[in-house]
């Protein structure tokens, strides 16, 4: 990085790796200048006409951290929203991913003011779960008030990714264990909170997860049998569960390990819903029994991609009676 020709060379490699989501290669590239040389690349970077170029400085200022950090993505948040674009909206959308992973109080405060904006101008569901999940992430007992008011400025039609970030925030370990088993709970929310989950499952909720399953081994032979809210709930506590299998599944006690594998043999038949069938399989390659292969062999799509994965799970069982 000592010679000016090599700066092109350092953009262009970032852009392509936050372009396909190397985040490795990307995290990499933001420290070889050094924090003051690849601060001053980042920022002139945003004012490039091209978004993924802007994209690419975002996500560089997010892994510098800190308060300058925030108060430039601030700045550019704003110019981002004012352009009322899609490539606007893209780039606002990568500044809230980043503005989640600063540990800076300012970076919290300023996703607070996305959410008082966002919730006054009833924005999509998308722009809702980017801003919840980030300040999952950015979570403090002094978000709470402002979280409430956003849901209370919400029209009280479906719940929201909010409503599950509320949740979240106001429940200790055991009170949300007890409400996630509660079936009088609409199952909507409960997938409101496997979502924001999904962002990120601290170590001291891992024993709520238990109840989560009961919930969906009630719901299992609705959600195999017809596409809706069941259906999504599995396919959510599925996503969540394989986020991190090598941790998440070996927290769970037998009886539940046990309830998982029976909801995900009844959904792995479940033909109304290929991703809920699809998360099943895999699932059972880490919950499962050898002699769930036939089963996963028996419904084993014919799309060439899919069909491996269902293998890949079927093999893996197999080897599991062999050893």
């Amino acid at each position: 990085m000592a010679r000016d020709m090599d700066i092109e060379q350092w953009r262009d490699e970032l852009v392509t790796a936050c372009k396909f989501g190397e985040e490795s290669r990307a995290r990499a590239l933001v420290r070889q200048p050094g924090p003051r040389k690849a601060r001053a690349l980042l920022e002139a970077m945003l004012e490039e006409p091209a978004p993924l170029v802007r994209q690419a400085a975002v996500f560089g200022l997010g892994e510098l951290g800190g308060n300058a950090s925030a108060r430039r993505l601030e700045q550019q948040l704003a110019l981002e929203e004012a352009r009322r674009s899609h490539d606007g909206e893209s780039v606002a959308e990568t500044i809230t991913q980043a503005l989640g992973h600063i540990e800076a109080t300012r970076a919290r405060d300023v996703l607070v003011r996305r959410l008082e904006r966002l919730t006054a101008s009833e924005a999509g569901r998308s722009d809702m779960t980017t801003v919840a999940c980030a300040l999952w992430r950015r979570r403090h007992p002094h978000l709470l008030p402002a979280v409430r008011e956003a849901v209370a400025r919400l029209a009280p039609t479906q719940p929201t990714p909010l409503h599950g970030l509320l949740v979240l925030l106001e429940k200790p370990p055991g009170e949300l264990g007890t409400w996630a088993r509660d079936l009088s709970v609409p199952v909507e929310q409960k997938a409101e909170v496997l979502a924001i989950l999904t962002e990120e499952v601290p170590e001291t909720l891992w024993a709520t997860l238990p109840s989560f399953i009961a919930t969906a081994r009630a719901l299992a032979d609705t959600a195999a049998s017809q596409k809706g809210a069941a259906t999504y709930y599995c396919e959510d506590l599925f996503a969540l569960l394989l986020l991190h299998p090598q941790h998440l599944l070996p927290s769970l006690p037998e009886e539940a390990r046990s309830q998982l594998r029976e909801v995900a043999r009844k959904c792995v038949a479940a033909s109304s819903s290929p991703n809920c069938s699809l998360r099943a399989a895999v699932l059972l390659e880490h919950v499962g029994r050898p002699e769930d292969a036939p089963l996963i062999e028996a419904h084993r799509p014919a799309e060439p991609v899919l069909a491996k994965v269902f293998d890949d799970a079927a093999q893996a069982l197999h080897r599991l009676q062999e050893s």
